[in-house]
């Protein structure tokens, strides 16, 4: 009777704390969305920011975040699936891959403003890269770049071994046998892991505050070559971010409706990052479908 007792109050209080939890989350967003989102028109999303005006927008700095993220993507995930796969299928276990995971994991907890300063006198500094998108997005990889190699590697290891073996048995190579056999099973994983990782750099702005910069050129839309200083498609260039207008505008902002813009900034972010990460659970259940031929 006793245990039954304690088992109903625990079972309460883990119900309560969970409610507790996604009332905090349901409260926080319904706050930014309800406060921001009837400042989102197509013209806000398009427009020029205005320093001393009213009606600027943020069409700028949401393009700078998504050719951030696709240049982040681009370095990180390469990187993190050959790290990943060595951990997983070639590192032996002695001191220098145990050396190595602890390098990962303290660079996974590092403050993402300490990358920052890592990019400054590093990446902008001392390769003299400058306030650019590149040095923007060198900074990311160092800030997610731990995050895809745990995750390929926990990925490749969840891979049943006896499909692994099966593969051996065949006669195939460890390469072969990794990315014909194992890769695709562990392909959802790896992709949804990829989806939220972009989510977060989509988000940043500490790191970038001191890589990437505070500010754009005026860019010229219909200029797309990325050898010109005011084309969108430079990434010697410096960008001001969505997340890093948002911390300008709601500190230095001058224009009479800098509230109503770090609002509708603030509630474009929230969107985009919920439908990574609602995109991710997505994909990879499809992906998951669609490899294992399963319902």
């Amino acid at each position: 009777m006793r245990a039954k007792t304690v088992d109903r109050i625990a079972t309460g209080v883990i119900i309560a704390v969970a409610v507790l939890i996604m009332a905090v989350l349901a409260g926080l967003l319904g706050f930014l969305l309800v406060r921001g989102v009837r400042h989102i028109d197509f013209h806000f999303l398009t427009s020029f920011p205005q320093a001393i005006k009213e009606g600027g927008g943020i069409g700028p700095q949401l393009f700078n975040s998504l050719f951030l993220l696709v240049l982040t993507m681009i370095i990180t995930i390469p990187l993190g699936l050959g790290a990943g796969i060595y951990m997983s299928e070639y590192a032996k276990p002695n001191r220098l891959t145990g050396f190595i995971r602890l390098v990962v994991e303290v660079l996974s907890s590092f403050p993402s403003i300490v990358v920052g300063l890592f990019g400054l006198l590093v990446i902008v500094n001392t390769f003299n890269l400058g306030y650019s998108l590149l040095s923007g997005a060198l900074a990311l990889t160092v800030f997610n770049l731990p995050m895809m190699v745990r995750l390929t590697e926990q990925s490749l290891r969840s891979v049943p071994r006896e499909q692994k073996e099966a593969g051996l048995a065949l006669g195939m190579s460890r390469w072969k046998t990794i990315t014909s056999v194992m890769l695709p099973v562990a392909l959802p994983s790896i992709v949804t892991g990829s989806i939220l990782a972009a989510g977060r750099v989509f988000g940043e702005a500490a790191a970038l505050l001191f890589t990437a910069g505070m500010s754009s050129p005026r860019l010229d839309f219909t200029d797309w070559n990325p050898l010109h200083p005011t084309s969108p498609l430079n990434p010697l260039r410096p960008a001001e971010t969505l997340a890093v207008h948002i911390w300008k505008i709601n500190s230095e902002g001058l224009a009479p409706d800098a509230p109503e813009i770090a609002a509708g900034a603030s509630a474009v972010l929230v969107i985009m990052v919920l439908l990574f990460n609602l995109g991710a659970r997505w994909f990879g259940r499809a992906l998951y479908r669609k490899l294992t031929a399963s319902k």
